[in-house]
């Protein structure tokens, strides 16, 4: 057997545990890695934004609760009022990938804005973009949120860790798996009080322009562990070829 973060092994009885390995599925480190130069336009008629710019980011296949998104927006409030100057990128579709769906006839976005009474022009939903796009906003911040409840880890974490990103993660497994707090990123001790998060964000972004070593170390902690062509895949084919050889040798 196979699983992508400690912490998935563990959640199996011991004895499958003995018989798996962790090997996660790869990052194209090539492909997602930092771009100095890198801009991302908010619209066709918005602001150009680019590194110099203070970004926020955050990124969820869909915003919804078990990737923080209700911490994250009651956090907003705060962050927005102590860095007059940030703006927040917000990436992602308003399904439900994982738990519960909201009520009828509502999204969890639209539940959190009321919630917060939210209204800032310097707060973009961007929906769903193109991998390009994507990349393009994960380049030019200068916070990337990650929160999660104990779950699979998205492949939006590393991949920011590539790009380069200072990513403020909730020190939740398997989020403390790849981010030690300090030295390739920062952890939230509670994502699911908000002024903790405001706090640690608010803290990050008025440091950004001191925290470049923080950012090689998160490139660096993915391009040695979780690259595609030269971590992951190798060590898949290796385990391909000792089964191969096992049933071999066992005939």
């Amino acid at each position: 057997g196979m699983t992508p973060t400690a912490w998935q092994k563990s959640r199996f009885p011991e004895f499958m545990q003995q018989r798996m390995v962790r090997v996660h599925d790869g990052i194209d480190t090539d492909m997602v890695c930092p771009d100095p130069g890198a801009s991302f336009r908010v619209g066709p008629s918005g602001p150009l934004l680019t590194a110099e710019d203070e970004i926020l980011t955050y990124v969820a296949r869909n915003l919804e609760p078990y990737r923080g998104f209700h911490s994250f927006m009651r956090a907003l409030p705060s962050i927005l009022e102590r860095r007059p100057k940030c703006r927040v990128l917000v990436v992602g579709a308003d399904g439900v990938s994982y738990g519960s769906r909201p009520p009828e006839g509502r999204t969890y976005r639209q539940m959190y804005m009321q919630e917060t009474g939210l209204n800032s022009d310097r707060v973009h939903f961007l929906g769903r973009l193109s991998y390009a796009d994507y990349l393009s906003v994960l380049r030019i911040s200068a916070a990337h949120l990650y929160l999660t409840y104990p779950f699979v880890l998205s492949w939006s974490c590393l991949e920011a860790m590539s790009a380069g990103c200072v990513v403020v993660g909730s020190a939740t497994a398997p989020v403390t798996e790849v981010i030690q707090d300090g030295e390739n990123g920062f952890l939230i001790e509670d994502m699911l009080d908000p002024q903790c998060v405001a706090d640690k964000v608010v803290e990050t972004l008025g440091r950004r322009r001191d925290l470049e070593e923080v950012r090689r170390a998160a490139r660096q902690t993915v391009v040695e562990g979780y690259d595609f062509k030269r971590a992951c895949l190798p060590r898949q084919l290796e385990l391909i070829n000792d089964l191969v050889t096992e049933v071999t040798q066992s005939q």
